[in-house]
C-alpha cells in the first residue's frame, strides 16, 4: 500500500513538473511577441487542464497495465485528448464565432454528459462506451441547436462560417466515437476467457 502511494505521488510530481515546463512556453513567448497575451487566469486554467489530463491518463494507464487491457488505456487517452482540445479551442477562440459567444456554452453540456456518464458507470469499459457515444451525439447536436436558436443572421459564426463549424464539430464527434469503439473493444477483452471462447465460436 505504501509503495503504491509513493508511486502515485511520484507520478503526480512528474506531471506537475511537465505542466510547469509547458506553461513556460507561453510565458517565454510573451517576452518576444505581442501575439501571445496571457493573464493569471489563463495560466491557472491551462495548468489545471494539463495537470488534470496528465494525472487522469496516468491513473488509467496504471489500471490498464494491471489488467493487460491496452484498449482501455487508448480509449481514455483519446477521450482526454478530445476533452482537452475542445476546452482549449472553445476557451481560446471559440468554435461558434468568438469565445464570448453564448452558443459555445452548450459544448460544456456535451462534456458534462460524458463526465456524469463515466461516474454513473464507474468507469467500466462497457458503460464508458455508451457514455462516449452519448457525448458524440451531444457534440453533434450542438451546432444544429445553435443554428435553430441563433441563425447566421442573428450571430456571427466566425470566419469559417456555418459549414466550417460543422466540419470542426465533426472532428470532435469522430474523436468521441473512436474512444467509444476502443472502450467497447476493452469491454470485450475484459470478458472471462470461457466467454471469449464462446464469442469466438459464434463469430
Amino acid at each position: 500500500m505504501m509503495k503504491t502511494g509513493n508511486t502515485t505521488y511520484k507520478a503526480a510530481f512528474r506531471i506537475a513538473l511537465a505542466t510547469g515546463f509547458l506553461l513556460l512556453l507561453p510565458l517565454l513567448a510573451m517576452q518576444f511577441t505581442n501575439e501571445v497575451v496571457w493573464d493569471l487566469a489563463d495560466f491557472i486554467v491551462a495548468g489545471v487542464l494539463l495537470f488534470g489530463t496528465g494525472l487522469t491518463y496516468k491513473l488509467a494507464a496504471r489500471k490498464a497495465r494491471k489488467t493487460g487491457n491496452t484498449a482501455y488505456k487508448s480509449a481514455v487517452g483519446l477521450a482526454l485528448a478530445a476533452a482537452f482540445i475542445l476546452i482549449w479551442v472553445n476557451g481560446a477562440v471559440g468554435i461558434i464565432g468568438s469565445e464570448n459567444n453564448d452558443a459555445n456554452l452548450m459544448y460544456g453540456g456535451a462534456l458534462a454528459i460524458g463526465i456524469i456518464g463515466a461516474i454513473i458507470v464507474r468507469f467500466q469499459p462497457h458503460g464508458m462506451a455508451r457514455a462516449m457515444f452519448a457525448t458524440a451525439l451531444a457534440q453533434m447536436l450542438v451546432p444544429v441547436i445553435a443554428l435553430i436558436i441563433w441563425p447566421p443572421q442573428v450571430i456571427s459564426w466566425g470566419a469559417a462560417g456555418v459549414f466550417g463549424v460543422f466540419v470542426l464539430n465533426a472532428f470532435f464527434v469522430m474523436l468521441w466515437v473512436g474512444s467509444a469503439l476502443l472502450f467497447r473493444n476493452a469491454a470485450r477483452n475484459n470478458l472471462p476467457r470461457k466467454y471469449q471462447s464462446i464469442r469466438k465460436i459464434k463469430l
